[in-house]
């Protein structure tokens, strides 16, 4: 190879270089055990925002202080050691939602268990999120019965608790 040639292929090598940054917060482990974790470094960690943890192991970061973060582990954690690299995900604990979930046995991140494929999703739910308020719930439409009459006698169980637990709206104004 001539130095020429070598010149020109390092030429359409630099015009084709994209340059592409990617940022990451990252912590150190400082304590570990019994399925918990203590890092230092993410001082911009949330509350309930998942970690990785090396192995594919991951946390969910509960306390959260001005020089440490505290985390359950969410998985198996004999492999995690003091000094390990631990990286926020940006993703407050959500759960995958997809139809192939349907009939499938998962862990709580809704990763399979079962032996089948991995599911694919691009849908999650928070783990937590506000309950719907009490009037947009739907009314009681059909009575439940226990079989057993003194509880049905004493106790109204239906689908729809709303009348059932805090009474009709008109019953509530009279107070």
């Amino acid at each position: 190879m001539s130095i020429h040639s070598i010149v020109e292929e390092l030429k359409k090598n630099i015009s084709s270089f994209e340059q592409s940054v990617e940022v990451e917060e990252v912590g150190q482990v400082i304590e570990i055990g019994d399925s918990i974790a203590r890092m230092s470094g993410l001082t911009k960690c949330q509350s309930n925002e998942m970690l990785e943890f090396p192995g594919g192991t991951y946390g969910v970061a509960l306390n959260l202080e001005e020089e440490t973060v505290g985390a359950v582990l969410l998985g198996e954690y004999k492999h995690i050691k003091e000094g390990d690299t631990v990286k926020r995900t940006g993703r407050i604990l959500s759960v995958p939602v997809a139809d192939s979930l349907i009939g499938r046995v998962v862990n709580p991140l809704g990763q399979t268990i079962d032996g089948g494929a991995q599911i694919k999703t691009d849908k999650f739910y928070p783990l937590e999120r506000i309950a719907p308020g009490v009037m947009s719930r739907e009314r009681v439409s059909e009575p439940v019965q226990t079989g057993i009459k003194a509880i049905d006698a004493m106790i109204p169980i239906g689908r729809g608790q709303r009348e059932l637990l805090i009474g009709d709206r008109q019953i509530q104004s009279l107070f």
